[in-house]
């Protein structure tokens, strides 16, 4: 399997080898032809689906790439894509289509780079999270001053100020005691978030996913987690206070990696603003509440980073591809580093949200439906501990390099002790409902279905 955070960065870089295309901004008919068409020429590595509509109805359409569309395979990464949650910012929407375009087209030539991921990673791009934003940008165009109208839903709401806040129940936890991931939702979140959110909201539910880039325009810089500052303040040049994840070394070498890859971004000055090597902190940046990247790694998972990637939101047409040129190299270098593995109970059954724990790394992620999961390390030697409620838990050293993923397996021994069902497991659920399932072959080598190894 390929490494897991190349995903991202693994893609644009191959683009140098497509044939030239013509580059042009996307009316939503226009962006749900290119994913239909796309789906056409590839049927047998693609799936087009929706996770739900905007406050106008419109479609938010996943085009989804897999040798198994529709399928997750044990052991292989489920990654995301999002573009245009503002409606205004668009390059992130222009840039993903054409990555769909790109992929469909190198399979169907056999380019073995492009075959290789498909087989090895399920990749998910959702091109346009605010479409309804994006038509009211697109009908206004840019006027005298620059800005757009179109940032906001059709009910004025930012889709990135709309997320339930977690990191105040972290910060409290981190203080007094508490779960650090997995953080659950009010009782009442549905009530309190747009459909577009909500629709994403369940998206993250339904796939595990492990990494997600979010696509931003209006600087250009690689910004990671935490967004929200301790000490919370609106945007401004002064009082910024750098928040960090317990991640943050992991999170700094991703940014500074798509930096560096990037045409320019790396330099530092750029839009008005300077970064040191193209990278921040969002905290330090200016402090966001509700935002989808602090969201993504305190409810889920998901690692999640948002590029934003260039000053004009709303680029000519003619600028396209230039913007093109300058971040197609970056998307082939979030390289990653980390473990993955099974785990399972003294029976080989696999066991669900069993709770992958790290020392010295106070946040911890939980194993999938199918009892595999994925922990991102920089290159080191870890103490990585496994626990799920009515098992003993169980602690190894593994040792991760700059390669691939190193593979972590846990057999857990079932507990002696009796769980008592109303106490609270370190991952702040209920002891005694760990779901077991029967170990699923892995569907490649499966005698019912071969995977489709190539272009029809």
């Amino acid at each position: 399997m390929s490494d897991l955070l190349s995903v991202f960065l693994h893609l644009l870089l191959l683009f140098k080898l497509v044939a030239p295309v013509t580059f042009h901004h996307h009316h939503y008919d226009d962006l749900v032809r290119t994913l239909y068409k796309v789906h056409n020429q590839c049927p047998h590595i693609t799936r087009i689906y929706s996770i739900g509509r905007s406050v106008k109805g419109r479609h938010l359409y996943v085009l989804e790439f897999s040798d198994y569309p529709g399928t997750h395979e044990l052991l292989e990464p489920e990654v995301k894509y999002v573009g245009n949650m503002h409606g205004d910012e668009v390059l992130g929407r222009e840039l993903l289509l054409q990555m769909s375009e790109f992929l469909c087209e190198e399979f169907r030539n056999w380019n073995p780079r492009i075959m290789q991921l498909i087989h090895s990673t399920r990749i998910h791009i959702l091109p346009s999270m605010n479409p309804d934003g994006y038509e009211m940008a697109a009908a206004q165009g840019l006027n005298t001053s620059g800005y757009l109208i179109g940032r906001n839903n059709a009910n004025g709401v930012d889709l990135n100020r709309n997320f339930p806040d977690l990191n105040t129940y972290f910060y409290y936890n981190e203080k007094y005691g508490g779960p650090n991931h997995h953080l659950p939702l009010p009782d009442n979140w549905k009530n309190q978030v747009e459909p577009e959110t909500r629709a994403v909201i369940r998206w993250m539910h339904s796939i595990n996913f492990v990494l997600s880039a979010n696509l931003h325009g209006g600087a250009v810089v690689a910004n990671y987690p935490y967004d929200k500052s301790l000490r919370h303040r609106l945007r401004s040049s002064h009082g910024t206070t750098t928040t960090p994840t317990p991640d943050d070394k992991l999170f700094q070498k991703l940014a500074k990696v798509y930096s560096y890859a990037h045409g320019w971004m790396h330099q530092g000055w750029n839009c008005g603003d300077y970064f040191p090597d193209g990278i921040t902190n969002g905290a330090s940046w200016y402090s966001l509440s509700k935002g989808m990247q602090d969201f993504n790694y305190l409810h889920t998972n998901c690692f999640d980073i948002t590029l934003e990637l260039s000053c004009n939101k709303f680029p000519h047409q003619e600028e396209l591809e230039r913007e093109w040129l300058g971040n197609r190299e970056a998307l082939i270098q979030f390289l990653e580093q980390g473990i993955k593995g099974m785990v399972l109970d003294d029976n080989n059954n696999n066991l669900t949200g069993a709770v992958i724990s790290v020392s010295g790394i106070n946040h911890d992620v939980t194993s999938g439906e199918h009892g595999d999961y994925f922990r991102l390390l920089l290159p080191g030697t870890y103490s990585v501990t496994a626990t799920a409620p009515g098992f003993d838990p169980k602690t190894v050293t593994a040792i991760v390099g700059p390669a691939e993923p190193t593979l972590v397996n846990f057999h857990l021994q079932r507990s002696t002790t009796q769980v008592n069902p109303g106490r609270r497991t370190p991952n702040g659920r209920q002891g005694g409902k760990m779901k077991m399932q029967p170990q699923i072959p892995k569907k490649k080598d499966s005698a019912m279905r071969q995977p489709h190894r190539g272009p029809a």
